[in-house]
């Protein structure tokens, strides 16, 4: 379900089974990167499925950066989209206390089911993470997710983790260059996108990532992303909704003044879209990409004071 991982910070973990245990088709330590993909493809009969955004990273130090900006302890729990291959999982299971690996193609969880068998640690879970409510993965822990995204599927699935109501502490994803740099955006440049983001969380990128990482290599480049996610919800989820409905309404029509796009999009008349910005200390000649989360907060407030 994604650019699946191929390689790990520790070679003898990457793809050494535990002591006591075999994972049939796995090449040994010493191969390449390259090798080592094609080696488990061919094993497996698989190919890089291109409908569910599959390139296999083979740059070793890029790994070490996921790891290491992952933070992970015995005491953590992760969830990996899209594990693929499962190299990347066994680097997580050597760490954490416990990995869900999430995993749509039935082929890489075959294969997955096979490798991991050894590693008590590990549940493989066949399905798609869009279709899954998250407490039904975790239950009542905190966990944290660690994944390399296709990018069709980017904005929906941190969405789908970030508005659910048993949120991550922290995700370490492998995005899309350009929707990196959408979402750690500031005044003036903000998105619908970096506001949805940034409502919930603080992003940062940890670093680039160019095309010749992968294989078969995409045509763009990525970029790995952390998000802390904030101890606290800001809102109440009805409230969230809420706050939403007028920051969509706000950039609903881009690079047009807040006093267009606001009365547009809330199918309201100028004046009360004016008194609606004006009572939340915002000029309505501002343009959406300027407002601050903040300011968005104040637009709620003023909206429901004196429009709801």
């Amino acid at each position: 379900m994604k650019r699946q991982m191929i390689d790990n910070q520790d070679p003898n973990i990457a793809l050494t089974p535990p002591s006591g245990a075999t994972s049939p088709g796995l090449p040994t330590p010493a191969a390449s990167l390259m090798s080592e993909t094609r080696a488990l493809l061919d094993r497996y009969n698989l190919s890089a499925r291109k409908g569910l955004g599959q390139n296999f990273l083979i740059d070793r130090g890029v790994l070490d950066k996921i790891i290491a900006a992952a933070g992970i302890s015995r005491s953590d729990t992760i969830i990996e989209v899209g594990p693929g291959l499962g190299v990347l999982t066994r680097a997580l299971a050597g760490r954490a206390g416990k990995v869900i690996a999430v995993e749509v193609d039935r082929g890489m969880a075959a294969l997955l089911r096979e490798t991991m068998s050894g590693l008590s640690n590990v549940d493989i879970v066949e399905r798609d993470i869009l279709e899954t409510k998250i407490e039904e993965l975790v239950g009542g822990e905190d966990f944290k997710v660690v994944a390399n995204l296709p990018y069709y599927i980017t904005s929906p699935v941190l969405r789908h983790f970030l508005e659910s109501a048993r949120q991550p502490s922290r995700l370490v994803v492998m995005v899309q260059r350009e929707v990196a740099k959408q979402i750690v955006a500031q005044p003036p440049e903000m998105s619908l996108l970096s506001v949805a983001i940034q409502f919930y969380a603080s992003p940062r990128i940890v670093t680039h990532v160019p095309a010749g990482a992968f294989y078969p290599p995409p045509k763009v480049s990525s970029a790995v992303l952390r998000l802390e996610v904030l101890p606290q919800r800001r809102l109440s989820m009805a409230d969230e909704a809420v706050f939403f409905k007028l920051a969509r309404a706000g950039f609903s029509t881009r690079r047009k003044q807040l006093i267009n796009a606001i009365s547009a999009g809330l199918e309201i008349d100028k004046d009360r879209g004016a008194g609606l910005l004006e009572r939340a200390a915002i000029d309505p000649r501002r343009r959406a990409e300027t407002l601050t989360i903040d300011d968005w907060l104040n637009v709620l407030r003023s909206y429901k004071e004196n429009i709801v």
